[in-house]
């Protein structure tokens, strides 16, 4: 009997977009994680999901994007996480997710994510003023310290200037990620 190849168990990455102006180009991050040999299922915010290009990430991903809770008996449409990334990450998000507030579906997973030992990175997206609020930064300093979720580098863009999408860095969720996956079992 000749051994047949089993085909490679790819990472399944969920991608949690939140609403910003940079959220359109969720792209780079599926590009640069679909380059690293993962495959990859979109997640939006309720106000996330109209910054994206439905069509074009469903075709470049294969799946639908979820942004609303299923119902019962309806088939899960995307496999489980192996990892996550919030990517951008609003200040809303951050500060209800560090709260333990569920009320998406994005939020509902990355709350549950904590507890299901899912390795989980974020990239915040947002101005200094915001980023100047105590309850942001005790925020982070929970998801980080409390909750193991790696944050990425980001420079807060001014208050009502919009900006820093050039220097974004969508595959620094990758980097932080991929030495979790290895620990792994």
């Amino acid at each position: 009997m000749t051994g047949l190849a089993v085909p490679e168990q790819r990472p399944f990455l969920y991608v949690v977009v939140c609403a910003c102006g940079i959220a359109s180009d969720v792209g780079k991050l599926i590009t640069a994680a679909q380059g690293r040999h993962w495959d990859v299922g979109v997640i939006a915010t309720p106000q996330g999901l109209g910054f994206l290009d439905t069509d074009a990430i469903e075709a470049r991903t294969g799946y639908p994007i979820r942004s609303a809770w299923r119902t019962p008996g309806e088939a899960r449409p995307l496999p489980p996480a192996d990892a996550i990334a919030v990517a951008p990450a609003t200040f809303n998000t951050v500060n209800k997710w560090a709260a333990g507030i569920s009320d998406t579906l994005a939020l509902g997973i990355l709350c549950e994510a904590y507890g299901m030992d899912i390795p989980t990175a974020v990239l915040p997206y947002l101005n200094a003023a915001q980023a100047a609020h105590p309850a942001y930064r005790q925020s982070l300093e929970r998801l980080r310290d409390d909750m193991g979720v790696l944050i990425g580098s980001y420079e807060p863009h001014r208050p009502k200037a919009g900006g820093g999408a050039d220097r974004f860095r969508w595959q620094e969720a990758l980097d932080l990620l991929e030495p979790q996956l290895r620990r792994r079992p």
